[in-house]
């Protein structure tokens, strides 16, 4: 229904094409660019990009997670600095990483991380800190201590917590990389959207659109749904 509604209201309304274009067009452009490799090669570069950046702020975030749970004294001080920069909006950082590093693939790298590792953190902390003190005693009264301890109590109590988090912070840093290409070229997504935009191709813009918004919901609901019920089968934890 909204498809008719947009290829009717565009055919009908007195905007020229490259303004608002047709569903029928977009369609068109988004083939000829996913045939041509246009397209294709900008999903290549972004998620090569977000992958990195988001294994990097997962691991990152874990561990300082960690660290403010278990040691009073990291929780006083980072913790505080963790909790003002989750506040900070991840293209803020933009100038900065250019400063630092340029404007090269870097510098995307660096605010994508940094979209996800602040909030892979907050979670990361709040799911180790919510584990049953239950589940920490018995599992002390039968000897388990260190790694062992880690890794049978607190990450398998802590997943729910965890996973929320892996959600979050990909929005976040999703949301980074786009603006970070858009900003800082170097290919992808987001300066295809910029090219569109320039040479005042709505309906590649449109096309673009179309393909972040399905990458980002076949992650989400995918991805992270498949990684839900694993972990329910493995160490049967109830999310519901």
């Amino acid at each position: 229904m909204i498809a008719g509604i947009w290829e009717v209201t565009s055919r009908l309304s007195s905007l020229p094409d490259f303004m608002f274009p047709s569903l029928t067009q977009v369609l068109e452009t988004l083939f000829k660019g996913l045939v041509s490799g246009q397209i294709t090669e900008a999903i290549g570069k972004s998620l090569g990009r977000i992958l990195i950046g988001f294994t990097i702020a997962i691991i990152v975030g874990l561990i300082l997670g960690y660290f403010i749970w278990r040691f009073k004294l990291v929780e006083d001080t980072l913790g505080f600095v963790v909790t003002a920069l989750q506040s900070i909006p991840s293209i803020v950082w933009f100038p900065l990483a250019i400063i630092w590093f340029g404007l090269n693939d870097f510098s995307i790298l660096f605010i994508v991380t940094i979209g996800a590792t602040w909030t892979m953190t907050v979670n990361a902390t709040s799911g180790f800190r919510n584990v049953p003190q239950l589940y920490q005693r018995v599992a002390k009264t039968y000897g388990s201590t260190g790694f062992h301890f880690l890794r049978t109590v607190i990450l398998p109590a802590s997943v729910p917590q965890i996973i929320s988090g892996l959600r979050i912070a990909w929005a976040f840093s999703w949301r980074a990389l786009m603006a970070g290409e858009l900003l800082g070229g170097g290919g992808g997504l987001g300066q295809l959207l910029e090219m569109g935009r320039s040479l005042g191709q709505m309906d590649l813009v449109i096309s673009v659109m179309v393909i972040i918004a399905i990458i980002g919901t076949i992650v989400d609901n995918v991805v992270f749904s498949r990684l839900e019920r694993s972990v329910q089968l493995k160490w049967g934890v109830n999310q519901r």
